[in-house]
């Protein structure tokens, strides 16, 4: 499924019902409702709009034709479980969300309607180390030049998501240690990027976003309960648990890049040893088919050399994905997902990449959860840690003052 063919999310929204008042006072609370729902997963129909607000069929399909007549929403036929049904989806009103993913070498933005259409996007080069000030500049550059592309006023971006790849306290909004970007490590990402940006700004882990992109852009959208793992410079992962993004305690998560797999192995950044990084990431393999080559090896030269039939390349390809699937196994056996998503730049790699997971997921996991977990590379390739900051702020940001501007 394309990025901006989005299928339906489940977030839920668990506020109750508004007490009982005016009639003209409930539709419009009933309405908000709706348009939350909307707001948070994208085009839905009128069924699953039902389910997420609480609200009967009939009400929804009442509520649904006055804001179609109104133009708050349109709407366009489907197909749902094999029957023929009713999409309904959110009209952008001209207003924007920024998505930013900041990784170790890359940075992405895209600018996506509330109607969960990417507007524009652009991707660029980072240096390696670079800074948390480095890292603000060139993400704010970026999105200015989009927004100028689109001829996009900047009074209509509803706020920016930015994902981080490394662990966040939530508390505090700092990047603790254990990051990918060890010169991040202490900085309150809020408030740097929010006195810079000028817009509301929504911080997390970029596995996190990248989980949420899969079951609001990608095809993902009717599964509880989801794994998200990225595979790059660093390994991490993304939890949607009964329908939510899970965070803990303290909002570090999905750390399972440093997974010990080898207790021999060599020392990890994080300071301990034979972690997963260690053994699967692509830094590591980048390390490994290095030795020995004249040439400048990057992830792109590795997908080429083992689309080509490389032994060596598919050698290491086969090692990470074991390992990976075995630290995977330990995560299954102890959440019992349904889908595990594999995420970052070997997605290109498809069934190359995923066969030897399977085989380290199944030697590893509980036999029942082997056969019932099903395991896929992600649709949305390196998009989707960018979609899912996108995604953040639409679920966020109600639409409300702006329908009352547009009236």
């Amino acid at each position: 499924m394309p990025a901006d063919s989005p299928s339906t999310a489940r977030t839920s929204l668990s506020a109750p019902l508004p007490k009982p008042g005016s009639q003209s006072a409930l539709r419009e609370q009933n309405q908000q409702r709706v348009i939350a729902a909307l707001m948070s997963g994208g085009p839905q129909t009128q069924a699953e709009l039902s389910r997420q607000t609480g609200l009967s069929t009939a009400t929804v399909s009442n509520i649904v034709k006055v804001m179609a007549a109104t133009g708050i929403v349109s709407t366009a036929p489907t197909t749902s479980s094999g029957r023929r049904a009713l999409s309904v989806i959110l009209n952008d009103n001209g207003q924007v969300a920024a998505g930013i993913d900041i990784g170790r070498r890359h940075l992405r933005v895209v600018l996506a309607s509330p109607n969960y259409r990417v507007l524009q996007e652009a991707s660029v080069a980072l240096p390696l180390g670079h800074s948390a000030v480095d890292g603000l500049t060139a993400a704010s550059d970026l999105l200015d030049s989009l927004l100028d592309n689109g001829g996009i006023r900047r009074r209509a971006l509803l706020g920016a998501g930015i994902g981080i790849p490394g662990p966040i306290d939530r508390r505090t909004g700092t990047v603790v240690q254990g990051a990918i970007l060890p010169e991040w490590v202490g900085i309150n990402i809020h408030e740097t990027f929010s006195e810079r940006l000028r817009v509301p700004v929504f911080i997390d882990n970029d596995a996190n976003l990248g989980a949420l992109a899969q079951v609001t852009w990608g095809p993902h959208s009717a599964v509880e309960n989801l794994m998200f793992m990225k595979v790059g410079s660093g390994i991490g992962a993304g939890l949607v648990l009964n329908g939510s993004l899970y965070y803990g305690n303290v909002g570090v998560t999905g750390e399972l890049g440093h997974t010990t797999i080898n207790e021999q192995g060599v020392i990890c950044r994080c300071g301990n040893r034979g972690c997963l990084e260690t053994v699967a990431s692509t830094s590591t393999m980048i390390e490994l088919l290095s030795r020995g080559s004249n040439e400048t090896v990057d992830t792109q030269r590795i997908i080429d050399w083992v689309l080509a039939g490389d032994t060596a390349a598919l050698r290491v390809i086969d090692d990470a994905g074991v390992a990976i699937g075995r630290a995977l196994a330990h995560m299954a056996n102890l959440i019992n997902p349904e889908t595990i998503v594999i995420g970052g730049p070997l997605t290109s790699l498809g069934e190359i990449l995923l066969e030897p997971v399977r085989r380290g997921l199944a030697r590893h996991a509980v036999p029942i959860i082997g056969d019932t977990t099903s395991v896929c590379m992600s649709s949305l390739g390196d998009r989707a840690e960018a979609l899912g900051a996108a995604a953040v702020v639409l679920a966020q940001q109600g639409l409300a003052p702006a329908l009352a501007s547009s009236a």
